[in-house]
């Protein structure tokens, strides 16, 4: 990791916890809030994956209230729109794994440049990074939005690496999410795949450079390389 001059994160998953929600969930629907926020997650992420393939982009938080609508009627919940509208806020405050803060701070005072490449709009990476104060963390908040088409397309990974003005071998992508790791690898940037559960990296033909099990054991292993 020597070479590695920034880093780019994943957003949702990596750095926060997308299932944060399901207590809001569980508020709305008692005894539920785990089983919904796991098949809205799901949808959530192949729904990018469609639109991405039919050339029909929204915004993200737009794929996210229409998988949550899925959710609704997948699970028979009575989903009213005020309460649809009450859990889609809950992405715009989910919260950060218990490592991420001092991790990014030790990752700053290396002297290392710091980015989010998210597949969310603007206005919904800039709303779950502000409410967790660690907007300062970040040289730059990198949205799929600007060309319209969702990670793990190329165009997509190409933002970061005209964004840091950087070969893109000395960029590291860091994602919890194995397709995207997979994407980014693909692209050709070195990649780091957070895996705190255990799981097993999907099969598409490449594998992450480093697996660690979480932010705090990357900040190790780059202190190791230098």
């Amino acid at each position: 990791m020597d070479h590695i001059k920034a880093i780019a994160f994943d957003l949702y998953g990596t750095l926060f916890d997308v299932h944060s929600v399901s207590s809001r969930c569980d508020e709305q629907f008692p005894g539920r809030g785990q089983e919904i926020s796991n098949v809205w997650r799901q949808k959530q992420l192949e729904y990018t994956w469609l639109r991405s393939l039919m050339n029909r982009y929204i915004p993200f938080e737009h794929v996210t209230e229409e998988a949550l609508r899925y959710t609704g009627r997948h699970l028979g919940l009575a989903l009213d729109d005020n309460t649809c509208r009450s859990l889609s806020d809950a992405y715009l405050h989910l919260q950060p794994f218990a490592e991420v803060p001092d991790a990014l701070r030790e990752l700053r005072q290396r002297g290392l440049k710091l980015a989010i490449l998210s597949n969310g709009s603007p206005h919904s990476i800039g709303a779950v990074v502000g409410h967790a104060g660690l907007r300062n963390s970040f040289d730059h908040l990198l949205s799929v939005d600007p060309v319209r088409v969702y990670k793990p397309d190329n165009r997509a990974y190409e933002l970061a690496e005209h964004a840091f003005g950087l070969n893109r071998t000395e960029i590291l992508f860091v994602s919890s999410n194995a397709w995207d790791a997979t994407g980014a690898r693909y692209f050709g940037f070195p990649t780091a795949w957070i895996n705190r559960g255990g799981k097993v990296f999907d099969e598409m033909g490449q594998r992450p450079d480093w697996e660690v099990n979480g932010l705090d054991a990357l900040v190790k292993l780059l202190g190791a390389a230098k």
